[in-house]
């Protein structure tokens, strides 16, 4: 009990700031693009799918790497892996820039540089999960507060997001790719100094018993595992596909562009991270609250994306259905994050906690470019067709996901 209290006592604010910092970098990373997409189509000479790729090879990279990421994280220590990772994040934003400013067709080494940071993404952002976990032991309620404060920095990030990356596109047009490799080396230093990961006493697993216990949690615990990870992807292939749909209808459609845009699209993106901060600080690690939070969250979201393509043409009311769309995102994610966390033991959290991610990265690296197919044609039946998923895992859900912790965990 002592050891336990020594441990939650040594979490300090500087330790939380330095979790925090590295999500909202990785955010930054990614979102940061997308209201400068159309200004990427433009200077490079490149079509909306092409631009849409800037976002999707970060995210591919990442899906592939991330589990790898995991193991890697339970075997040598979690801030083994996180450090080198942003170093890579970071060079691969000097990669990025360093194209865009200095050659006549940048736009394969703006993919080379956006995939290496993807790369260093799969090795950072995904890691936090687990290591909140082992710095908060078995404290439920500690650990729900904590991950809510992670992902409502990670939501944080997606508000700044638009309104930075037009700032800086607006001063110079691949200013946000060097803007990147600035603030993870801002991040590299808070995790330097500040976080203290505790020792192992054990041996790490051989990849052959590891191997072994990861395919036995997967038989045990995979009907309610496969549905937190179906709603991963689906909630950020919903979240980028919706934001890249926003920016483009808000120039072409409503004529705002630079900052004014990034300013709009930040309102939905708003309500999300207040919502995230607000679920964290609620569900408090019981397993009843985080069933009821996420059926409740599905439900708001797949009865609000029907509506997405309907009020294309009318800006306040896009803004309010796209707005309820970002609360109900919002409610979910540190939810998600919390049930993973809380009903896997430690040996394996990392490397389950990186499939999850692996499984969100899939739905950020589809939205942009399925958006970007749609758009013109089948806009509306793509967020109905949307809508009746959304309500389908809300029943897969009430089936898979146990309210009783000894059942969901067993």
């Amino acid at each position: 009990m002592e050891g336990h209290e020594k441990q939650n006592k040594d979490v300090s604010v500087w330790c939380l700031i330095s979790m925090a910092s590295i999500p909202l970098v990785m955010t930054l990373g990614n979102s940061m693009l997308i209201p400068v997409l159309p200004i990427f189509e433009e200077k490079v000479g490149i079509s909306s799918f092409q631009s849409s790729m800037v976002i999707t090879s970060y995210s591919v990279a990442s899906i592939f790497l991330i589990p790898i990421a995991g193991y890697l994280s339970d075997r040598f220590g979690r801030k083994m892996v996180i450090l080198p990772s942003l170093i890579l994040a970071l060079i691969g934003g000097l990669i990025a820039g360093y194209a865009s400013w200095k050659m006549e067709n940048p736009y394969t080494w703006i993919i080379i540089g956006r995939v290496l940071q993807g790369i260093g993404a799969s090795g950072a952002s995904p890691i936090i999960l687990p290591l909140v976990g082992d710095l908060y032991k078995d404290d439920d309620e500690k650990t729900s507060s904590c991950l809510g404060i992670i992902e409502t920095s990670n939501t944080f990030g997606k508000v700044l997001s638009p309104i930075l990356g037009s700032l800086f596109a607006a001063f110079i047009w691949f200013l946000p790719f060097f803007s990147i490799s600035f603030f993870s080396l801002i991040s590299i230093v808070l995790v330097f100094f500040f976080i203290k990961v505790p020792k192992e006493k054990d041996e790490p697993k051989k990849f052959k018993d590891f191997w072994q216990d990861t395919k036995k949690i997967f038989k045990k615990e995979g009907k309610w595992l496969y549905t937190v990870f179906l709603i991963g992807v689906f909630v950020m292939l919903v979240l980028f596909g919706v934001l890249f749909f926003l920016s483009d209808n808000l120039e072409k459609i409503h004529d705002l562009h630079g900052i004014k845009k990034g300013l709009v699209i930040a309102i939905p993106l708003f309500f999300l991270c207040v919502s995230s901060y607000v679920a964290g600080k609620k569900i408090k690690g019981e397993l009843p609250i985080m069933k009821k939070i996420i059926m409740i969250s599905l439900a708001v979201l797949s009865i609000s994306l029907v509506f997405v393509g309907f009020t294309k043409n009318r800006v306040v009311l896009l803004l309010v259905i796209t707005s309820l769309v970002g609360i109900a995102i919002g409610a979910l994610l540190p939810t998600l994050d919390a049930i993973i966390t809380q009903n896997i033991e430690k040996e394996q959290r990392g490397t389950i906690t990186s499939f999850y991610m692996s499984s969100r990265f899939i739905g950020v690296a589809a939205g942009p470019p399925v958006m970007s197919l749609v758009m013109k044609n089948h806009i509306n039946m793509t967020y109905i067709i949307s809508g009746i998923i959304g309500i389908g895992i809300v029943l897969i859900v009430m089936k898979f996901i146990s309210s009783d912790k000894k059942e969901a965990a067993a």
